[in-house]
């Protein structure tokens, strides 16, 4: 367990990596600190965009739930904050969607059809799924959690990244065709011709 007295001398961002690594490690106390430092933050960017203060109480609630879902995949080698922000404005963005769909529904972010799997932190949150992402080089697992767990579209992650957009989405696709290997599920549709790998080879 990370002790309080030990974060409160770091910088405001290395004491959320350091309580990101402890939370992912299981601890609650983590849990309560982060919640303490980023809750206004998440609170501040909701209100900005939304009138309603139920809304903004139910979509802080429905970050902290992805966050919990989707803790395994932080990477310590890049800022919490930013990765926090994203998973709070996919939440946003899945609820505009489902309102502008169904105005007078009750909103419902895990039932919606966002571009993300609804269950995608959970599915995340398996042992076996997080034992195969570890296996992925970099450059192939940051582009899979970022656009399959988190949501981030390909343009924001070559933005990260430094890279062209097509460069993102092939990474993607290359790292899920790898775990999609090692759990032996074929792709749909896939191109197994001699010259399907040498068309993409050429293009990252």
């Amino acid at each position: 367990m990370l002790e309080p007295d030990v974060t409160t001398r770091m910088p405001d961002e290395i004491r959320l990596r350091a309580l990101m690594v402890s939370y992912q490690a299981g601890s609650l106390d983590a849990f309560d600190q982060l919640y303490a430092l980023v809750a206004p933050a998440i609170r501040g960017f909701l209100r900005r965009r939304l009138q309603d203060a139920d809304a903004v109480r139910d979509l802080e609630q429905e970050t902290f739930l992805q966050l919990h879902r989707a803790r395994h995949t932080y990477d310590p080698g890049y800022p919490a904050l930013p990765w926090i922000m994203a998973i709070a404005r996919h939440v946003w963005l899945m609820h505009e969607r489902t309102r502008r769909r169904r105005p007078q529904a009750t909103i419902d972010v895990e039932t919606n059809e966002p571009s993300v799997r609804a269950d995608a932190g959970a599915y995340a949150d398996r042992a076996d799924v997080r034992a195969a992402l570890a296996t992925l080089p970099a450059e192939k697992r940051r582009p899979v959690i970022w656009h399959h767990v988190i949501g981030l579209s390909f343009r924001e992650i070559a933005a990260r990244l430094g890279i062209r957009e097509d460069a993102a989405k092939l990474r993607s696709s290359r790292g899920m065709g790898e775990l999609r290997n090692q759990f032996g599920v074929k792709a749909p549709g896939r191109n197994t011709g001699r010259n399907a790998g040498r068309k993409t080879a050429d293009h990252e």
